[in-house]
């Protein structure tokens, strides 16, 4: 009995051993899918850039659960969403993004395949951005794809993101852009009016390179 129980006390702690490589891999893998993936919106930050940002050293912090609650559930739901920040992109839509993504999946540009990014399409308090009627949202494009064009919509007033789960119908475009040349930064200028407290800014970006469309929301608070 006493060889039997000390056969199992090695095993045992042969199967922690391996639990904890196995947890520090897989906290590394993601690293290595952002070094090779595209773009975001940086100012004022993507939600799922801003919970990276804010969190990517300490992603295990338990005080997240109170402090930023949405970055919480997000870390909790799926970790790559945040490792992968720079990759939320669709390809293929022609241009026609309202039959590609659904209402209530703006925020993951309705990439609900193994649940990846629906995290970010929850509806809650994210953190926002404090921004006045005129703003500029500053995207870094990683792989240099340039941009055939930006769209920029801001949610209208009276909704409420902390709520509502984000539609179509929900925003208004403010901002399109004409082709922007193959870069890593880029500034789209935004004027706006009568906007007020808590707003989701959603911006699309199509691709140069081919037709890659990127849905990125961005939580902001007009003051």
């Amino acid at each position: 009995m006493a060889c039997h129980d000390r056969v199992n006390g090695r095993r045992r702690r042969a199967t922690l051993v391996l639990s904890a490589l196995a947890a520090a891999l897989l906290t590394l893998i993601p690293w290595s899918g952002t070094a090779v993936a595209h773009g975001s919106v940086v100012d004022p930050a993507s939600r799922n850039y801003g919970c990276w940002l804010r969190w990517g050293s300490d992603f295990q912090n338990p005080a997240m659960a109170q402090q930023d609650p949405m970055c919480w559930q997000a870390w909790q739901d799926n970790p790559n969403a945040m490792w992968n920040w720079n990759g939320l992109y669709r390809n293929g839509s022609a241009g026609n993004f309202q039959a590609v993504v659904p209402d209530g999946q703006l925020c993951s540009g309705g990439r609900t395949e193994g649940g990846r990014y629906n995290s970010l399409d929850a509806v809650g308090a994210w953190k926002t951005t404090q921004v006045g009627d005129d703003f500029t949202v500053k995207l870094y494009d990683q792989a240099s794809h340039g941009a055939d064009y930006f769209l920029v919509y801001v949610t209208r007033q009276g909704f409420d993101p902390a709520t509502q789960a984000l539609g179509w119908d929900d925003l208004q475009l403010v901002a399109r852009t004409g082709r922007y040349a193959p870069s890593q930064n880029y500034e789209i200028p935004v004027s706006t009016s009568g906007l007020s407290g808590r707003h989701v800014v959603y911006t699309i970006w199509q691709a140069s390179h081919m037709d890659q469309t990127y849905f990125l929301c961005s939580d902001v608070d007009f003051r």
